[in-house]
């Protein structure tokens, strides 16, 4: 299996060159050593709206994967938007740095002074690693970010809604692999049990689905066996169990070819971003493997609608009602792959890339 430094080595691309094979319209670069900050924030395409996305504290093995990470992440954010019809562009930023033993109130101040100077054209929010308390550090020093705790007049944590979304999105998945979403007696193996993966755990057991956890930390699996009797499997498994559904809710590139060759599973459904190492050829994978995919920025969108509503006045009932609508955007774009004789991720772009040229042509039209 090709690792993400594996990738990131020598022989990658230049930073300049992956910039632009990307498209991206700004990438920032941000130090500052009394804190210990070191960040990047990648804004890929504001044709809809200001780059909304979230801020991911990560321990990378050297900087180039950090590169890597943020432009990928970044790019999956346009489309993530874009396909749930917000009117928001793309960005994301990485911290690197270990979330157990670095984080600071002076490290998200000084890095929300960076957000600032950004003039809103990048709004952030929680990703993996943050929380809404950091939200709030950042808050001190910019009004561009979401996110933040409820007492604050934000959404709070996304997690949730990143988690339903996740859980209808699967549903309309088996929908298409089984001919019915009832989850009930299904083996499903969730991998990584963050916020998102416990919440998501939570939605399987309550549908009675058979689930099976693993985590890089054995305490939180420990944890959610004993809260929900889940079924713990050691992360150098995951691949080889017997399941019906897998779902990647930890990070990317888990989708490539070793695991595909290893993978007992009819759908593939969960929350993680960028989850095909390669989009072509692993979408292509999955089609001829016959394994329904549910591409990963359609399906995982709930977190990002969620602290997008914060922009225009937070209403939670709106934004339920435009998280549920991911079971229909899903079960969409399986038709179009059809249709078309797509893979379900190159329909899943091709939805996204159409609203981005729709909005453009409008937009120089005025």
């Amino acid at each position: 299996m090709t690792t993400l430094t594996e990738k990131t080595s020598a022989t990658a691309p230049g930073i300049f060159e992956q910039i632009s094979s990307y498209e991206h319209e700004q990438v920032v670069f941000c130090y500052d050593k009394n804190s210990g900050l070191k960040s990047i924030i990648a804004i890929h395409n504001t044709t809809l709206g200001p780059a909304l996305g979230g801020t991911r504290i990560w321990n990378y093995k050297n900087d180039a994967e950090a590169i890597f990470d943020v432009l990928r992440l970044s790019r999956g954010m346009t489309f993530k938007a874009a396909a749930a019809g917000l009117n928001l562009g793309g960005g994301k930023a990485v911290i690197i740095g270990d979330s157990q033993k670095d984080k600071s109130e002076a490290l998200f101040r000084r890095y929300g002074k960076f957000v600032n100077s950004l003039n809103g054209k990048y709004i952030t929010a929680e990703d993996v690693g943050t929380s809404t308390i950091d939200m709030e550090y950042i808050a001190m020093e910019t009004n561009h970010v979401t996110g933040v705790p409820e007492a604050m007049g934000g959404s709070g944590d996304p997690s949730p809604f990143t988690a339903y979304g996740t859980f209808l999105g699967m549903k309309a998945a088996a929908k298409k692999a089984y001919g019915s979403d009832n989850l009930s007696g299904k083996k499903v193996l969730v991998q990584g049990i963050g916020h998102v993966g416990e919440v998501l755990v939570r939605h399987l057991i309550e549908a009675g689905a058979k689930v099976y956890v693993s985590d890089i930390f054995e305490k939180r699996v420990k944890d959610i066996v004993e809260k929900y009797k889940a079924i713990p499997v050691e992360t150098e498994n995951v691949y080889d169990v017997d399941m019906d559904i897998y779902s990647p809710c930890a990070l990317g590139a888990t989708l490539n070819d070793d695991t595909l060759n290893r993978l007992k599973c009819s759908v593939i459904a969960g929350a993680a971003n960028n989850q095909l190492e390669d989009e072509k050829k692993h979408g292509q994978m999955l089609l001829d493997k016959d394994i329904v995919y549910a591409p990963d920025f359609v399906i995982n969108a709930g977190g990002l609608i969620n602290v997008a509503s914060e922009l225009d006045g937070y209403n939670r009932d709106k934004v339920m009602n435009d998280v549920e609508r991911i079971y229909d955007r899903i079960l969409d774009i399986f038709k179009i792959a059809e249709q078309q004789n797509f893979t379900n991720q190159q329909a899943a772009i091709f939805i996204a890339e159409k609203r981005l040229r729709d909005i453009a042509n409008l937009r120089s039209r005025l």
